[in-house]
């Protein structure tokens, strides 16, 4: 019986890595579309009347990236679920904390996101456009704009921690697992330093964590390399299976 129960326990594993892997991965294609493909093409740094302007005639385009940040959102949830889930057998507290931190960063991220929402209600509201000046309201959206970002880079903050409980949770007795763990831990600290950057420093306009991304990436590639070739049950597996299904007896028999 003892090893039906692991071999479920393996197979539930396998999904929850394939589950947390396709989450990272479209969440990261998601992002990169509402961020750089949609934000990136309609805001002009600098000129908050040309990107005023953008924002005017491509309402739609805004709101679709809107409704993708909110996907990202919801994505970055199953992504908490699916991690606790597949790494509690290691360290269920350091888990639940891992889980913790992604998903307070999603709670901050939310908020951030709703000033881009009052920037298109503002935009679609055609009778309140028509009685107000353009200035005045390229400094409304200007500072909606400057909110959502602001809020954003304190998020990332929570989301270091969350990369940092990560990364103990990944090592394994193998160099590789070792080497993948100092990569989150690299991607976490690039994260809090370009937050503490922006608090600290004055016009701070570099970004470490354009430089430090590359754990991120991999544990996508981890996850979906676990799921599709599985990785031999280890023993923090085996014993939380054991303490949650303890060995049946043997009938003793004359």
């Amino acid at each position: 019986m003892n090893s039906h129960i692991g071999q479920n326990a393996l197979n539930s594993r396998r999904a929850m890595a394939l589950i947390a892997g396709l989450a990272l991965l479209s969440l990261a294609l998601v992002s990169a579309f509402a961020y750089f493909g949609v934000l990136g093409s309609l805001v002009v740094p600098a000129d908050p009347t040309a990107t005023l302007n953008n924002l005017i005639a491509s309402d739609g385009l805004f709101r679709v990236g809107i409704a993708a940040f909110l996907v990202v959102i919801l994505l970055d949830v199953v992504v908490a679920w699916a991690l606790y889930v597949l790494l509690r057998a290691v360290n269920r507290n350091l888990a639940l904390l891992m889980a913790a931190f992604r998903l307070a960063y999603s709670v901050v991220f939310l908020a951030a996101l709703a000033s881009l929402l009052d920037v298109a209600q503002l935009l679609g509201d055609h009778g309140y456009l028509a009685s107000v000046t353009t200035v005045s309201l390229s400094a409304q959206v200007t500072a909606s704009m400057a909110s959502f970002e602001n809020t954003w880079d304190l998020s990332l903050a929570l989301f270091g921690l969350h990369l940092f409980a990560l990364a103990p949770l990944l090592v394994r007795s193998s160099l590789l697992s070792k080497l993948l763990a100092a990569l989150v831990l690299v991607a976490g600290a690039g994260y809090l330093v370009d937050t503490f950057g922006e608090i600290l420093v004055p016009g701070y306009s570099f970004s470490v964590s354009v430089f430090t991304f590359v754990g991120e990436a991999l544990v996508i590639v981890w996850l979906l390399w676990t799921a599709l070739k599985g990785v031999g049950r280890d023993r923090a597996l085996e014993d939380d299976e054991t303490e949650r299904w303890p060995a049946q007896p043997k009938a003793v028999t004359a």
